[in-house]
């Protein structure tokens, strides 16, 4: 049977803290929209930061979340968003659907059967329809802040890249993303011990360093990163 891992208190706080770093979520955003087609699924869309700004681009979208308080939270807040739909998921599962992609974000960590995960996302899309996903990078990161919030493990791009092989899936682009980020995030939550919360350093990083380090990335793809940003295809 299917758990939610980690503190909900503590997750809850980190993605509050998180919806201030605008020009990260932005950038993220950006990565996905060309897989997302027109009627994609979100799973695990915590405060509905990312469906807010995706639904505005896309004639439909359904947003979902595991956790039953988040989920109430999140249908008030995309209650005067008639295109969107809001539907409780806890994956692994076997709910099959026909959405035009999958789209699933710093959410594959928590769960222990993420092949599993992987397949339920794959059961839900059309042939031929992208399964797009971001994790946390690098098990060497892995410290109090990601225990704290319920990840099982980091990944790299042969490790994401294999479990979605391993659940039917065609990887058609892996890359990792924010490789300043990984630094700093290594330094906050393993040196001092913070957790990633609204502050002066993320205000400073979202705002001086993101843009530049964004840039860099457009041109340069890094051999490191703080994610794992992949697109694997449904076959058909």
């Amino acid at each position: 049977m299917a758990e939610i891992t980690g503190d909900q208190r503590v997750q809850s706080e980190v993605l509050e803290g998180l919806a201030t770093a605008v020009n990260h979520r932005r950038w993220f955003i950006e990565l996905a929209l060309p897989y997302l087609g027109d009627d994609p699924i979100e799973i695990g869309s915590g405060l509905g930061d990312y469906a807010l700004e995706w639904s505005e681009r896309l004639p439909r979208f359904t947003a979902t979340e595991a956790d039953p308080d988040r989920l109430v939270q999140l249908k008030e807040r995309l209650a005067d968003r008639p295109n969107i739909n809001v539907r409780q998921m806890l994956l692994p599962h076997d709910d099959r659907g026909d959405y035009s992609a999958a789209v699933s974000y710093n959410v594959l960590e928590h769960i222990e059967d993420h092949v599993g995960a992987l397949s339920s996302m794959r059961d839900l899309v059309r042939p031929g329809g992208a399964v797009i996903i971001i994790v946390p990078a690098f098990q060497f990161a892995m410290g109090p802040a990601d225990i704290a919030t319920g990840h099982v493990r980091r990944y790299t791009k042969k490790t994401l890249g294999a479990a979605m092989t391993e659940a039917g899936l065609t990887v058609e682009k892996i890359h990792y993303a924010n490789a300043l980020g990984l630094i700093g995030y290594f330094m906050a939550t393993k040196v001092f011990r913070l957790m990633p919360k609204e502050g002066p350093m993320v205000k400073v990083y979202d705002t001086v360093v993101l843009p530049a380090t964004k840039a860099a990335e457009q041109l340069v793809r890094p051999p490191f990163g703080q994610s794992v940003f992949a697109v694997a295809r449904v076959p058909s």
